[in-house]
Order: C-alpha cells, then structure tokens, then sequence
C-alpha cells in the first residue's frame, strides 16, 4: 500500500519507501513469531541466546546495546530466561556492579538446537530475493541505519547544546 500523504515529493517517496519497509519486516517478524512461539520462545528470547552462544557470557547492559533493547526489555527477557535455567547471571569479578549473563547447559543445547532452523526460516522468508538483491538490501540497511543513528546523534547534539545556551526544549 503506498501512501496517500500529499507532502513535498521526498516527503512521499520517503514516506512510501518506509511503509513497504516496515510491513515487509512485520510481515516476515510475524511469521517468525508464531514459529518461535510453537517452540516456547519469544525473539527477544532468541536474540539474547544468540548472542550469548555467538560471542560468550556478556554484561546485561551491553546485552542490551547489541540487541537494540531498552535495559528494562532486556532484565524482563533475562529474568525469564533464568526462572528456565537456560541463562544465569553473576557480578563481574573486578565490577560488582556490572552483571554478567551467561548461557547455561541447556541454554547452550536449546540455542544449538533452535538457530540452525530459525536461520533456515528467515532464508525462507528472504527467499523471495535472489542472492544479489538480498546483499544490495543488506548494503541499503545498514546505509540506512548508520543515517539514522547519525541523525540521532546530531538531534541529540543540538539539543545538548540548546540546553547549555538555556535555549527552550524542542
């Protein structure tokens, strides 16, 4: 569905491109869901023991950097994943107030078992690209990403500085 917004040309053609990006990506989260659901697991679930079998026991608050996830979203996912046993957390030897998240045993055997068939499933659901399209769109993400969190990061600058100059909030 494109959109029906009349704005300045850039405004629709963003607009248009930004509605057919997100319900590509709801689409294909949709059914990754439900078939994470049928495997009593949630994404931010996955995530987090992708991360931890990929690269090693971490600090929950970098957990949460790498994810995307706020620091509450990532204590609630951890909290559930330990009340199953599958991740403990610990206090960092040299910072007690850092917490480490680790994979345990089954956590470790879970994940094994369960990415292998998750990355078949969003090659499935990619399926419908050939090879080369899905690197031009993986280049085009990440372009897109890095604009964003440049902007971001400019947005948060001018407002460090309106605040500095006493100027009112935006």
């Amino acid at each position: 569905m494109a959109t029906h917004y009349s704005g300045a040309a850039r405004e629709v053609r963003a607009l248009d491109a930004y509605i057919k990006l997100t319900r590509a990506t709801e689409t294909i989260d949709a059914r990754l869901a439900a078939r994470l659901a049928r495997r009593g697991l949630t994404h931010g679930q996955l995530g987090v023991l992708e991360a931890l079998m990929h690269l090693g026991a971490m600090a929950q608050c970098d957990l949460g950097r790498k994810l995307l996830r706020s620091g509450g979203n990532v204590t609630t996912v951890v909290d559930n994943l330990e009340r199953r046993k599958l991740v403990r957390r610990r206090r960092g030897a040299e910072d007690r107030r850092v917490v480490m998240v680790e994979l345990t045993a089954p956590g470790r055997r879970l994940i094994e078992r369960e990415f292998p068939g998750h990355a078949s499933a969003i090659g499935a659901a990619l399926g419908g690209l050939t090879a080369e399209e899905q690197e031009q769109l993986g280049r085009l993400c990440r372009k897109l990403g890095r604009g964003a969190a440049e902007l971001a990061e400019a947005e948060a600058a001018a407002r460090a500085g309106d605040r500095a100059r006493g100027a009112p909030l935006r």
